[in-house]
């Protein structure tokens, strides 16, 4: 009768947790904090801005680096609420339902970025497989059907993920590992068989991530095949500097999403500490260094962006 009785509770709230053993010192955190979530937000705002503000730069290249650039800002806007929150004003709770709309934009915008990734891949591979036909090849429409196809691959994949954690009850513990909800964290938590939502997540992965790191990997096969055609050693350092921002991109994205992979899979001996610091690695380091990586190394946009702020002085001392 007991088992009857609690087949459907829920908890109404969550609690998140923050950085173990480090409570004592979160007020000098969330200075910290608060830098990375504004270098996040205004280094992505600043880069959407100016693709958007220069006719120059209305070309497919930077059509994908402004997606990647919303995909980073939808992911810090995602766990900004319940991070600041704790650090800040050491509030804990998340209500069950609010926890799971979270989850959802978190894997959603995840996704998102995983799979402009793989459009960034194949639009350098068009561009050093076949330079003279890029124009033909990838045109605007070209790159706003891929847009629409990332989206809705995203929204559809982890839609049914929030559900799948609704119908099961939890009765026992409602302490979460992170300062956010993920679905294996909240999954964990549930006092009933989650072999559906395991198989679910797999499968969601597998046909996201999972595909599209393979997609990355194919397409660089493709360049490197391209790049040794080439005669000229000059040619071949060329075209290879200009897949040097998309590789950091990459590199950025997949090795602490494949870290918090292995450790919520192999790592369950390890300290929270560890699981939390990987997490926040996870949705915080893409949308902080990726803007500063194309920045750098793309010299239009760090002409635009220089051409700004000389601007801006000029306006306010004006």
């Amino acid at each position: 009768m007991a088992d009857n009785n609690h087949s459907h509770f829920q908890h109404p709230y969550f609690v998140l947790m923050g950085i173990p053993g480090l409570e004592q010192k979160y007020y000098w955190i969330a200075f910290p904090l608060g830098a990375i979530y504004v270098i996040a937000l205004f280094g992505n705002g600043i880069i959407i801005s100016t693709i958007k503000s220069e006719s120059s730069l209305h070309i497919p290249m930077y059509y994908f680096l402004c997606m990647l650039a919303l995909a980073d800002m939808g992911l810090a806007l995602c766990t900004l609420p319940s991070m600041l929150g704790i650090f800040w004003f050491n509030y804990k709770s998340i209500a069950f339902d609010s926890c799971l709309v979270q989850m959802y934009f978190i894997h959603t915008f995840s996704a998102i970025e995983s799979g402009v990734l793989v459009a960034m891949a194949f639009d350098r591979v068009v561009a050093i497989w076949n330079p003279l036909r890029y124009g033909t090849i990838i045109t605007n429409g070209v790159v706003c059907r891929a847009g629409t196809v990332i989206l809705t691959r995203a929204v559809c994949v982890v839609f049914p993920v929030p559900f799948l954690i609704k119908r099961l009850p939890f009765y026992h513990s409602n302490i979460l590992s992170h300062s956010f909800c993920l679905h294996q964290d909240v999954m964990r938590l549930a006092c009933a068989s989650t072999r559906i939502n395991s198989l679910y997540g797999l499968i969601a992965v597998i046909f996201t991530k999972g595909s599209d790191s393979l997609s990355i990997l194919l397409s660089y096969v493709f360049i490197l095949r391209a790049v040794m055609a080439i005669a000229s050693g000059e040619g071949r350092l060329k075209a290879l500097n200009t897949c040097v921002s998309h590789i950091c991109a990459v590199l950025i994205f997949y090795v602490p999403l494949i870290g918090l992979s292995v450790i919520h899979r192999f790592g369950k001996h390890l300290s929270p500490l560890t699981h939390v610091l990987m997490a926040n690695a996870y949705l915080l380091v893409p949308p902080v260094l990726n803007p500063v990586v194309y920045t750098v190394k793309t010299k239009e946009m760090r002409k635009k962006i220089i051409q700004i702020f000389v601007q801006t002085k000029i306006t306010a001392e004006g």
